[in-house]
This record gives structure tokens, C-alpha cells and sequence, in this order.
């Protein structure tokens, strides 16, 4: 059964409406706006591929999910550790005063950079995500107990480094070691 052009107009339409959402899942396990997008192109164009079927079964959301975390972890598999970003990007001023709070930001991004790309995973989607440790599990194609142990490690791992070091020091250091 071939593609037509209301799969098409079908798929635009998803596209659209999940992209957003799919580059703040992929922001959270890269730490890169532009790199976010492109592990969101790349989980868009697995689930282009697969759209007719997906649309038989229902699941887009879950499949697209699944596309961008894969996507993420292949590229970080295969990135070579001597890339380093030539430029930083600043994150748009809100016109608040929200000096706190972006500290604290910054401390966790840090600390989550810290953490192996799995446990970065499993802590994303089951917490920003919202997803079960079932579908975690689904998502990143192992078995439940991984999910939770890697979850219970990256939490100890994240809990030891926020109460260990001060935001400004553990932002600082982080910088030298972000995996972005």
C-alpha cells in the first residue's frame, strides 16, 4: 500500500503540533537547542518512514518519542570526545528577574551532562516525560529492572553532586565536562 497525500498532509500536521514538545525531550538529553533539532529531524524522518503503519495502530506521539531518544543515544554513541562547540548560545533574556532560578538551572543541566546517556535517558523520560518505568522501558528497549536501577543511579548520582558542590562550582567544573 503506497503513501498518499493525506498521510502526508496527516503527518505535517503531527509534525507540527509535536515538534515542540519533542525538542524540549531532546534539549533535556543533549543540552543543545540545535543539536535538539537535530535528533528531532532525525526521529521525524524514522517516523515519516513508518507513518502508514503507525497510523493503522495509533501510538505516533509514543513512536515519534521513541525515534528522538534513539536518535539521541546513537549520536552520542557515536560522537568522537574531542568535538567541542565552537560557540555558546545564550538563552533568549525574559525580561524577568530570574537569576535564581536560572543558577539553578544551570547546576542541574551540569549535573545532568555529568550523568552517562542512559541514566540521562531513563531520568528524562521518566520525569520530564511522565512516562511509567513500563514505557521507559519500551522506549530505550530493555528490561524494567534496567530502568530502574539506572534511575535509582542517576538520582543518587544527581542528589551527590547538587549537595556536594555549590551551583557556581558545579556549573563552572560542568562546563569543562559537558558531553555538548
Amino acid at each position: 500500500m503506497g503513501r498518499d497525500a493525506t498521510d502526508d498532509a496527516e503527518f505535517a500536521e503531527f509534525a507540527t503540533a509535536g515538534r515542540a514538545r519533542l525538542r524540549s525531550t531532546a534539549y533535556l538529553l543533549c543540552g543543545d537547542w540545535d543539536r535538539a533539532s537535530d535528533h528531532v529531524q532525525e526521529g521525524l524522518i524514522r517516523t515519516y518512514v513508518a507513518w502508514p503503519r503507525l497510523v493503522r495502530n495509533g501510538g505516533e506521539l509514543a513512536y515519534a518519542r521513541k525515534a528522538v531518544v534513539s536518535a539521541f543515544l546513537d549520536a552520542s554513541r557515536k560522537r568522537s570526545s574531542t568535538e567541542r562547540p565552537a560557540a555558546e548560545h545564550p538563552d533568549q533574556a525574559s525580561g524577568e528577574d530570574v537569576a535564581a532560578s536560572v543558577v539553578d538551572r544551570a547546576a542541574l543541566m551540569a549535573a545532568l551532562a555529568r550523568l552517562p546517556g542512559r541514566q540521562r535517558a531513563c531520568v528524562v523520560l521518566r520525569y520530564f516525560e511522565e512516562l511509567d518505568v513500563r514505557e521507559t522501558a519500551h522506549v530505550l528497549r530493555c528490561s524494567e529492572g534496567t530502568v530502574k536501577s539506572q534511575t535509582s543511579r542517576a538520582l543518587a548520582s544527581l542528589r551527590s553532586m547538587l549537595d556536594d558542590a555549590s551551583h557556581d562550582e558545579l556549573v563552572v567544573a560542568g562546563r569543562e565536562n559537558l558531553p555538548w
